[in-house]
């Protein structure tokens, strides 16, 4: 098992918001520097367009610095899946982590089935694992039917159980109901605040250990650990007012989350 950061725990910071944009290769080094082993390169469509040189040298930065890189994407139309498994191969990754739909394609589970079979003979060829996330698009059932119907030894479930919550799954039951398929985990805490004139509620990120997440009893059930599996730090955090503070708190909770999971 091993513990790291995802381009969603530099959302801001890589972001058109950030006067100075953070690269990829900044990631990778910080992760280092914070004590992570993992990098995972998630929904950054930039690395697509990255040459065969570029993603060398980003494979060169990671191995200087003892990263492993992991990618996420979303989709499952067969020729994205394998052109994510073209990108891995270049990064030296054996992770990538994607999502049943996308803005355009919205994929009963039959068809997600048929595509996941066509694609994944190349993934367990290669050695690439792909996990599919549990969130809110798509319910626990769907997901669990269609990664058990192709029943690949390379095809498992990126844990988050934050995400369902907006489909009113409870957390503690997507750990339970996915615990044995999952293949790398989303860490992220998360609290429901009052919206202003205590109008509705707003559900959003908070530091690791200060919100709803069951976090051991997620870490009891899946047993990363023993199983090999990478935690993933992520945050929902919301806009600050300037950038200045909204990086400062990203920041902040980016080196909380890091340790509380070495820590733990």
């Amino acid at each position: 098992m091993a513990v790291g950061l995802s381009t969603y725990a530099y959302f801001w910071r890589l972001s058109e918001a950030a006067p100075a944009p953070v690269t990829l290769a900044e990631a990778v080094a910080q992760t280092r520097e914070l004590g992570g082993d993992v990098f995972q390169i998630c929904d950054h469509p930039p690395v697509e367009d990255l040459s065969a040189e570029q993603l060398a040298e980003l494979r060169r930065v990671a191995d200087d610095n003892g990263v492993q890189l992991e990618l996420g994407t979303r989709g499952v139309r067969p020729e994205h899946l394998l052109r994510y498994l073209d990108l891995a191969e270049a990064l030296g990754a054996t992770f990538v982590r994607s999502m049943l739909n996308t803005a355009d394609h919205r994929p009963s589970v039959e068809e997600a089935v048929a595509a996941l079979r066509s694609a994944l003979p190349a993934f367990e060829e290669r050695g690439v694992t792909l996990g599919l996330e549990t969130y809110e698009q798509v319910t626990t059932t769907d997901l669990l039917r269609v990664v058990e119907t192709v029943d690949s030894p390379r095809l498992g479930v990126c844990l988050d159980p934050a995400n369902s919550v907006a489909r009113l799954e409870h957390p503690t039951d997507v750990v339970e109901r996915t615990a044995d398929r999952v293949v790398n985990i989303h860490v992220k805490d998360f609290t429901f605040t009052r919206s202003p004139g205590w109008v509705g509620f707003s559900l959003t990120g908070c530091p690791l250990g200060t919100g709803l997440l069951d976090y051991h009893h997620m870490i009891g059930r899946v047993r990363p650990a023993e199983r090999e599996i990478n935690q993933i730090v992520e945050h929902w955090l919301p806009w600050q007012g300037t950038f200045e503070e909204t990086a400062r708190l990203e920041d902040q909770w980016t080196r909380h989350n890091i340790e509380f999971l070495r820590s733990e």
